[in-house]
């Protein structure tokens, strides 16, 4: 042991160097690392953080402590599942000490989620992501075609899925055509092989509906359908989707994305066929309908025609009842226009009466008489009516004049202003000696200035 390390009661009494951070950190990672080695910690995660270079670091908690940790980008390729907070995980790894920040650590190399393999825990949160972002909404799947020309498989070549969906094609819709792309159902890469061969049939000309699928399995054979690469691709193709994958109790990922899911691959083959199976259905009933419609038709025509026929046995009778009754029409007809055509020349003859009464040159010849007398009055009422005028006239022009302020004038009147000629001065008190005023004459206006002012009545003293 490091005599360095010693408690500070036994330390020597020569004296020691003092450790340095490092030195000490490594001498403490050396400890830990020789008593752990590899350990198994359960706890729950927090703080995860996935780095661009592949690394995860979380947090592994309980209720009374902490641990930082570690998975570094290899290990983490491996997970099935992904990393969450909240997740309840058994990691496997060896015990360390990051030196930089003095802090102990685990290094995972497996983890666990608590409780639940690593396929379902993956599963489980592909369906949750998936689900939240709609691809498993009802409203976006789309309704099968009802008689399918062309119908795509992609499943392996050497399954019995594909047996039996042929099978069952061949028997029930064999005039449909049959494009198969085969591709692995399991393994390390099939989820990728899926894809590409999903694609490449979504691109053949009139394709109407893929079935993709594959027969029973483990959940570790049926993992590349959980794959969220072919999830996707499913969601994306251009035509509708048919997932047969396992039996009736298997459930994947791509059941949920599809279109449509069937049970089994043969339960897939048997829904494709099953809209044109009804629609032929319809087609028989119509068929039928349109036999018997087409019986009644004919039954009807006949009857008409056997009514027809018995009508036209009695048409030389009545054609000679009717040829009677034209030629009796016929009479009555003329008679009734030459009625017509005689009271019209009556009204005629009438009318022209009572137009020669209403000549026109003798209507004239009153009505300018009628002119001239009517002419002769208002000419005699005018020239009346112009002589009372005139002499009203000279009657009020008279009293005018006799009323005018210049006649007054006239008669040796005057005027008085004041200076800006804006007031008649009536009053002797309204001026004062030394004002400027203006007389107006019959003739003419002064202006004066005033020597003096005198009281009414009162001439004797002037006003000061």
């Amino acid at each position: 042991m490091d005599p360095r390390a010693l408690p500070f009661d036994d330390e020597p009494e020569t004296g020691r160097p003092p450790f340095s951070v490092s030195e000490l950190t490594a001498q403490l990672k050396g400890v830990i690392e020789d008593t752990f080695g590899v350990v198994t910690v359960e706890g729950e995660l927090s703080n995860c953080k996935a780095w661009s270079s592949g690394h995860v670091y979380f947090t592994l908690k309980d209720d009374y402590a902490q641990l930082r940790g570690v998975v570094f980008r290899m290990q983490a390729r491996q997970l099935k599942f992904k990393l969450e907070d909240g997740l309840r995980v058994v990691i496997r790894g060896r015990i360390s000490v990051y030196e930089v920040k003095g802090e102990y650590q685990i290094i995972a190399d497996a983890i666990d989620p608590h409780g639940l393999g690593a396929l379902q825990a993956a599963f489980d949160q592909l369906k949750r992501a998936l689900q939240a972002e709609g691809l498993f909404d009802a409203a976006r799947k789309r309704p099968l075609p009802v008689l399918p020309r062309r119908i795509g498989i992609v499943t392996s070549a050497d399954g019995a899925a594909l047996r039996d969906i042929l099978r069952i094609l061949a028997v029930r819709h064999a005039s449909a055509r049959i494009v198969i792309r085969p591709a692995r159902v399991q393994g390390e890469d099939a989820a990728r092989d899926l894809i590409r061969a999903l694609k490449a049939i979504a691109n053949v000309p009139e394709m109407d509906v893929v079935i993709i699928g594959r027969g029973g399995g483990s959940a570790e054979d049926l993992s590349a359908f959980n794959d969220e690469g072919l999830a996707r691709a499913i969601a994306a193709c251009a035509v509708p989707v048919i997932s047969a994958v396992g039996h009736e109790v298997d459930f994947t990922i791509a059941d949920f994305v599809a279109d449509v899911r069937a049970a089994t691959p043969s339960n897939a083959a048997e829904l494709v066929i099953e809209r044109a199976d009804h629609f032929r259905t319809r087609i028989d009933r119509a068929a039928e309908r349109l036999a018997r419609g087409v019986e009644r038709a004919v039954d009807g025509r006949a009857q008409r025609h056997d009514r027809l026929d018995l009508k036209l046995r009695h048409w030389p009778l009545k054609i000679e009842l009717r040829e009677r009754d034209r030629q009796d029409l016929d009479g009555r007809l003329m008679a009734a226009a030459a009625g017509a055509i005689a009271r019209a020349r009556d009204r005629f003859e009438s009318w022209r009466r009572r137009l020669e009464r209403r000549d026109v040159r003798r209507v004239t010849a009153e009505l300018r008489t009628r002119t001239m007398q009517a002419d002769g009055r208002l000419r005699a009422a005018i020239a009346l009516r112009r002589h009372h005028a005139e002499r009203r006239a000279a009657t009020l022009a008279a009293q005018l004049d006799a009323l005018s302020p210049l006649a007054v004038l006239g008669r040796g009147y005057a005027l008085c202003w004041n200076e800006s000629r804006t007031g008649i001065i009536r009053s002797s008190a309204q001026v004062h000696a030394g004002d400027h005023v203006r007389v107006t004459l019959a003739e003419g206006e002064l202006g004066c200035r005033v020597d003096e002012t005198y009281a009414p009545n009162d001439t004797a003293k002037p006003r000061t």
